[in-house]
């Protein structure tokens, strides 16, 4: 994930951007049967991507 991280840094918006569009995709697939899922694995990835490697993780 620090490789990631690194690799996304700067970009942070477009991978977000990318984050949601997968997860739309997945709703799209799905037609919306995990919606409630997806919406929160896209948020855990959003904070994992968009946390500073230097900071714990907030609990």
């Amino acid at each position: 994930m620090d490789k990631l991280k690194q690799m996304l840094k700067g970009h942070e918006d477009k991978a977000g951007q990318g984050i949601d569009k997968a997860g739309d995709f997945v709703d799209d697939k799905t037609q919306g049967k995990y919606s409630g899922q997806v919406d929160s694995a896209q948020d855990k990835l959003k904070d994992q991507l968009g946390r500073d490697q230097d900071q714990p993780p907030q609990s």
